[in-house]
């Protein structure tokens, strides 16, 4: 019996997942041919920016598809169909018959028609091809332009700013991503882009676009104003890929996209057309989850009479998202404009944070019809569900913005145990909460199985989160507990494992592996043990059963940077520095040719030097009297300071004096995560004490001591620990909470997490430091002297060690640099003010 041929014209995300669905049951009745109008096969373009990153983003390969039997044609363009004859031909003049076929063209950018346009160095981003070429012309360039503010516009300028450009966002809009978040949500988000170092330019109309002065072109507004750059991005939106259709006199819609009935089948029923060339009901779907379930809906009918199951139908598709854009959490959820009829809307707000959430609920209150979250995404997964499967609240709506409010929150029936069987969990891949339940029971007891065998989690990834607790539940209705471990290798957890390093006083990898492990270790494991290692026992971590456990940063006890050199960051403690160590900072950086840089923590980072260079470097550095900053280790960062009394006049103790005895106690002791400190002065708080790990502010009275802060991607102001404490009582604190931190926190935790997940939170803190409630103190405290006691700066231990020293060698057998490796120059000098001053006018 003669295989049927299906013909894929298209070989996208889309076109790959209907091969995929129809190759993985049926490969035995039908032959695959597809058409890659790219050089590549299928690559998933979701994750496009991070192809600056070196990710490889193929989503299969040409032996999985010989493997499978599937016919590849890449770089051909198909551009007619017969179909009286039922034959596709492509540009070269290749022809090929079908049975059926099917139409995966996708989508092309929308290019506004605006005078000179057409010029090089003018792009549009949607293919790895375009990213190449926009690469290329920013190594002459300066400044980037992204024209549009949408979900791609965002990624796209994210792509400019990886290659060094300045970064400019043009929206036509009055806010981003206008078609997801409300004004208020898109100002927020404005907000945490430009606080990145990106600037955005809203209710802007191009045009045209000329030659320019300081820069390569000028964009001309509608409102009379206008912006230079050397490279712009066109990211307006897209428009199906119907042209072929068109040509074929296939249906099309008023506005484009090839028409579809339910089954996903075109005018013609010998064709079908899936992803974003296909118009269902005048709607076009432009994310990559419809594209999927249009892909199982056409597989479903076309293999209609090899199964009993029924045929499935395309009903359209929930457009909730959730991503992350420039390093800000976004999500968009039903409807979000509030569209429905006597719509309620209630919202939440902490600027001090950058967290803006807004519900959407029904008229009545019972129902949740939409949401908006900008700078924290993690209630999206239990929103969703309240959203696509209608269910009612159990709680007037405020609860779902504050939670705290519901103080029988703990008590009550798990959010995940209250979604219905039929649940979609995962979009991308139509998983269902049943789908989960059942693999967990069949014996998927971790996330790696629970993805391998039901795809969930694989796609987006916006799924797993929901994923982990819908597993975790199901496991503890089996009676099974989870699993913390902190890998394959180690069935323990981080503390667990501390606890036994301790209680053995184990003092390498080999002897815990013999002791509890198996196997040969992970890049998981290796880097923790040698943390906790070196939070018991503070020998030299480039010893020799103690460096193979190391992670890139601390193997060279420096931050490698994206370019291949590395930075260099003496400690300056309480940023006072002498004008010898200034200077002698300054005559590294020009002996080098190092990029320098003064950072909010009161240092001075020096970019750009070699590894070999590392060791001429240092000892330098060591001689004007420095130490190593520890800024590649999980350990004590800075501790930012303000003046202080001995020159602010609202000071009311001596903060920077404070700040450095803090920063010579705590110095290179090692943590689950980095830890940063600072001391303010008084209550103006020029410090920015509570946004930091451990945050002193002076009183009146003493110290106000407090914990748990954290900027950066995931803010949380520090909780008040102790008020009005002396100097002696606040280091005793920061001593036992420090270690406890240590000795209970799980791999890579910062202390904000840390204190969240704490049972019995702040409270419980405080009876543990300051009631002693464990009978530990003591023991914490003999621990932390220790460290100090044991301090040493690991780099003057390596320069005295020429053994050690042997890895920073570009050759083994010679001390000569490789004069074939080539540094590029990943940042531009800084132009003087009076230049940039001309070029501004």
């Amino acid at each position: 019996m003669s295989k049927e041929r299906i013909v894929v014209v298209g070989n996208g995300m889309v076109g790959h997942h209907f091969i995929d669905q129809l190759t993985n049951n049926y490969s035995d009745r039908y032959q695959v041919v597809t058409f890659a109008e790219e050089k590549q096969l299928a690559y998933d373009r979701v994750q496009l920016t991070s192809y600056f990153a070196g990710k490889d983003l193929a989503l299969t390969t040409p032996q999985a598809y010989d493997d499978k039997g599937v016919e590849y044609h890449v770089n051909q363009k198909v551009t007619g169909i017969n179909r009286e004859k039922k034959t596709v031909t492509t540009a070269s003049g290749f022809e090929v018959s079908y049975d059926k076929l099917v139409l995966a063209t996708g989508s092309i950018p929308f290019v506004p028609p605006v005078p000179g346009k057409d010029q090089d160095d003018i792009h549009v981003y949607r293919t790895i091809d375009d990213l190449d070429a926009i690469a290329a012309s920013a190594k002459s360039s300066k400044v980037g332009v992204v024209i549009g503010g949408g979900l791609l516009g965002l990624e796209a300028a994210n792509a400019i700013k990886q290659l060094g450009l300045e970064t400019h966002v043009v929206e036509f809009a009055p806010r981003l991503m206008a078609v997801q978040l409300d004004q208020e949500g898109g100002d927020l988000l404005r907000n945490k882009i430009e606080a990145l170092g990106v600037q955005v330019h809203t209710e802007k109309n191009t045009l045209e676009i000329v030659a320019g002065q300081s820069c390569r072109y000028r964009m001309n507004f509608a409102d009379g104003s206008s912006l230079e750059t050397d490279v712009i991005v066109f990211s307006a939106g897209i428009r199906p890929q119907d042209e072929l259709a068109r040509t074929s006199d296939l249906t099309i819609g008023e506005r484009g996209g090839i028409a579809i009935d339910d089954y996903c089948v075109t005018s013609d029923a010998n064709i079908y057309a899936i992803g974003e060339c296909a118009l269902w009901q005048n709607k076009i779907f432009g994310l990559i989850a419809p594209g999927y379930a249009m892909a199982k809906v056409a597989v479903s009918h076309l293999t209609a009479s090899d199964t009993a199951e029924e045929v499935k139908t395309f009903q359209g598709a929930d457009m909730s998202t959730k991503l992350k854009l420039l390093g800000v959490d976004v999500a968009s959820i039903g409807d979000a404009h509030a569209q429905t009829p006597d719509a309620q809307c209630f919202s939440f707000v902490d600027s001090s944070a950058g967290i803006y959430k807004k519900i959407v609920v029904s008229s009545d209150g019972k129902y949740l019809l939409g949401a908006v979250l900008v700078g924290d995404s993690s209630d999206y997964g239990q929103w969703l569900q309240l959203v696509v499967n209608n269910m009612p609240l159990s709680k007037p709506a405020e609860y779902l913005l504050l939670p705290e409010l519901d103080e029988e929150a703990s008590t009550g029936e798990s959010a995940v145990d209250a979604l219905p069987c039929s649940a979609q969990i995962c979009s991308c891949y139509d998983v269902s909460k049943q789908a989960i339940s059942q693999a967990v029971a069949d014996g998927a007891h971790d996330i790696a199985a629970l993805k391998s065998c039901t795809q969930a989690g694989t796609g987006c990834g916006g799924c797993v989160p929901l994923l982990t607790q819908v597993q975790n539940a199901e496991l503890a209705k089996l009676g099974v507990s989870v699993d913390n471990s902190l890998c394959r290798h180690f069935a323990y957890s981080r503390s667990e494992l501390f606890d036994i390093i301790r209680a053995k006083k184990i003092r390498s990898f080999s002897a815990l592996i013999d002791e509890c492990g198996s196997g040969d270790g992970c890049e998981i494991c290796k880097p923790a043990v040698a943390s906790m290692l070196a939070s018991l026992w503070n020998e030299h971590i480039l010893d020799s059963d103690l460096v193979s456990l190391q992670d890139t940063n601390d193997n060279f006890l420096a931050n490698m940077q994206k370019d291949g050199t590395y930075s260099v960051v003496p400690r300056v403690p309480g940023g006072e520095i002498t004008p010898e160590q200034l200077i002698a900072i300054g005559e590294v950086a020009k002996e080098f040719n190092l990029y320098t840089k003064i950072t909010g923590g009161q240092r001075i980072d020096l970019f750009g030097a070699q590894l070999a260079q590392l060791p001429i470097i240092w000892q330098k550095m060591i001689d004007a009297g420095l130490e190593t900053g520890h800024a590649y280790g999980k350990s004590l960062r800075t501790v930012k300071s303000c003046v202080g009394s001995s020159w602010c006049r609202y000071g009311v103790q001596d903060s920077t004096a404070m700040a450095i005895n803090i920063e010579h106690r705590y110095r290179g002791v090692r943590s689950p995560h980095k830890v940063k400190m600072a001391v303010s002065g008084c209550a103006r708080e020029c410090a920015e004490a509570q946004s930091k790990d451990f945050g002193v502010i002076a009183t009146d009275n003493g110290w106000n001591l407090y914990v748990g802060g954290n900027g950066g991607m995931r803010p949380r102001h520090a909780d008040l620990f102790a008020s009005d404490i002396d100097e002696q009582t606040l280091i005793r604190y920061i001593d036992i909470i420090y270690m406890f931190y240590v000795r209970t926190a799980e791999r890579l935790q910062r202390t904000s997490v840390w204190l969240e997940n704490l049972d019995g939170g702040l409270d419980y803190l405080k009876e543990v430091v300051i009631e002693d409630k464990l009978g530990i103190n003591d023991e914490l405290l003999a621990q932390m002297a220790h460290l100090v006691d044991t301090y040493q700066c690991e780099w003057q231990t390596t320069l005295a060690n020429p053994e050690k020293l042997k890895r920073f060698s570009h050759f083994i057998n010679s001390d000569k640099l490789d004069d074939k490796v080539i540094f590029t120059t990943v940042r531009k000098q800084i132009q003087p003010a009076e230049k940039l001053a001309v070029e501004a006018r």
